[in-house]
């Protein structure tokens, strides 16, 4: 039977890993999470588990941290996880049955996520049919340069399916909801400035809006109830963001002050 590698990259996980941590016990020898020098007790409760490899790695970007990684991973086949998923006995069980086979048929393989949000599984808001590619060979597959929902390229490789399924916890609450989306929202201005020369009210009214309809309405946010309409809210919030930190920033680079150049 083959080995697996599983990876992490972490910052501040201390309330969530363990419990990752715990639907992955005892299945790898090459379990490592790298680490961004998390300053919440997160590096010394991985530091004190026999079964993790702690690596402690200045953070550059998500897709650099992950691809650092997987071109250190001792096996060939590796499964990456986020601190907030939880590997469902399914889906464990389904990976092994790959690793224990003649031939594992493609190079990589999406799975899919079961969302939750605020105490409830959430079935719509665009959360519906969320999917993932993250067990995959070690030599067949990278991630892209994307700041926000970077993902492995799969141009060129042969992408499978698994019918298992991890279990998402992507926001502790409300206000980790309203912080990562501040933070995406200023990666994501990086990631979409070369396609915006300009930022214009059809960016910061007419996209936003359009986001939370798209949500709210024709992804069946509303069948979410009252957790549906704030998801839809936050993303649309999430939007106008984007393009006013790329606004904000562009206008502070053009306001600064010029360096006068000194002649010899």
């Amino acid at each position: 039977m083959r080995q697996l590698s599983i990876i992490y990259t972490t910052f501040n996980e201390l309330d969530i890993i363990e419990r990752s941590l715990a639907s992955v016990a005892g299945w790898s020898d090459d379990l490592v999470v790298v680490d961004s020098f998390s300053t919440d007790g997160t590096a010394e409760l991985l530091e004190a588990r026999e079964d993790v490899i702690l690596r402690q790695r200045k953070y550059v970007g998500p897709s650099d941290q992950k691809n650092w990684a997987i071109e250190r991973a001792r096996h060939e086949w590796i499964l990456l996880l986020d601190a907030d998923e939880i590997v469902t006995p399914e889906l464990r069980a389904e990976i092994n049955a790959l690793l224990a086979a003649d031939l594992i048929p493609h190079d990589a393989y999406w799975i899919g996520r079961d969302n939750h949000f605020m105490g409830r599984r959430i079935y719509h808001s665009g959360w519906a049919g969320d999917k993932v590619v993250r067990f995959f060979h070690r030599d067949r597959a990278r991630y892209n340069d994307n700041q926000v929902h970077e993902e492995i390229i799969t141009q060129g490789i042969s992408v499978g399916w698994l019918k298992g399924r991890m279990l998402h916890y992507t926001f502790k609450d409300l206000d980790h909801f309203l912080d990562k989306t501040r933070r995406y929202a200023r990666w994501s201005a990086k990631d979409h400035a070369a396609k915006t020369p300009r930022v214009g009210l059809y960016h910061l009214l007419v996209k936003p809006v359009y986001r939370f309809f798209k949500h709210y309405i024709l992804q069946g946010g509303f069948r979410d109830e009252k957790e549906g309409l704030i998801i839809s809210m936050v993303l649309a919030y999430g939007v106008f963001l984007r393009y006013a930190y790329m606004m904000a920033g562009r206008k502070a680079a053009a306001n600064a002050p010029q360096s006068e150049s000194k002649n010899p």
